[in-house]
């Protein structure tokens, strides 16, 4: 077997196998002792992450970051793969920030010159905006984590009401809509799903033995429909079409929203009573697009809140 082809084989071995004895691998590739710890002396020096261990039991073992066999591409996998990681440089925070700007750089330096031509060339040509945001969310690798093994966290949550607190929660999955980070969740505190935005999220660690995590595997939820309404009031309202393209922008509307084959829409759900202020500013903005039925609670809001902005302009 070629030496080449040799390293190639025996990087997705032992990234298969993890854990090994240099005796195992000669046997396997019917090689030498001498010659398999010189391929691994090989590896080592091109990044693969490997570990040597002393002793009767001892051998070798890859480290938690493995390098990967190499993948073949063609040019316009490549090209669609460099842009899919480029289309995430517009999010302050990122659950796997230095690893993206590290395989990006790593895909770009490594490709043929006419290939990164071709793709600088694009760069100007093709973008996927996104709104620029101020809020950081430091905690989205150890929020995607838990939801991934099903852990559970203690956060300080910092609401838009009120002061930081603490939270026992269980992550099910974290979503970017606008720009902004969310995380849907199993609240302890409030006994049932809620939705988090995780800029606001300022600390966040596992939980302490105490706390048996629930059994999320089979829940996907990732919209504002994960949140059960505390103080549920009957939210109706009808759109226009305009209004109902400026709502279809919006995920958390998705599930509300009801679209007539003319274009124009209905919006009909229960929501928290505690949630008004937020849907008093968000139909305002919807002007004479929208149409408020009920609640009554949620019209006497807009109307003292267009008041008040009506006195600051007089």
């Amino acid at each position: 077997m070629p030496k080449s082809k040799r390293l190639m084989e025996l990087m997705m071995t032992v990234n298969r196998k993890r854990r090994f004895k240099v005796q195992e691998l000669a046997d396997e590739f019917g090689v030498s002792t001498r010659t398999i710890l010189r391929d691994l002396q090989e590896l080592s020096e091109i990044g693969v992450p490997l570990y040597s261990e002393v002793g009767p039991h001892g051998g070798y073992q890859v480290l938690r970051e493995r390098v990967l066999p190499p993948i073949a591409f063609t040019e316009e996998e490549a090209v669609a793969m460099f842009f899919a990681v480029h289309a995430l440089r517009h999010y302050s925070s990122l659950p796997f920030e230095a690893e993206s700007a590290s395989a990006l750089r790593k895909f770009y330096l490594h490709m043929p010159g006419d290939v990164r031509d071709r793709i600088d060339g694009m760069k100007d040509r093709v973008d996927f905006i996104t709104p620029a945001r101020r809020g950081h969310a430091p905690s989205l690798s150890i929020l995607l984590d838990a939801a991934v093994h099903q852990k559970v966290l203690d956060v300080v949550y910092e609401s838009k009401e009120d002061e930081a607190g603490s939270r026992r929660i269980q992550p099910v999955c974290i979503y970017a809509n606008n720009g902004l980070w969310y995380c849907t969740a199993y609240c302890f505190l409030r006994q049932g799903f809620r939705v988090f935005r995780c800029d606001r999220i300022r600390e966040a660690a596992y939980a302490e033995p105490g706390t048996e995590p629930l059994d999320l595997g089979d829940i996907r939820q990732s919209r504002r429909e994960a949140a059960e309404p505390s103080e549920p009031v009957r939210l109706r309202a009808e759109l226009s079409r305009a209004g109902v393209q400026r709502c279809e922008s919006e995920l958390w509307l998705a599930p509300m929203l009801y679209v007539h084959e003319d274009g124009s829409g209905t919006i009909d759900k229960d929501v928290s009573r505690g949630e008004l202020p937020f849907y008093a500013e968000f139909f305002i903005g919807l002007g004479d697009e929208a149409v408020l039925e009920e609640p009554g609670e949620l019209k006497d809001r807009i109307r003292k809140r267009l008041t008040e902005l009506l006195a600051r302009y007089s």
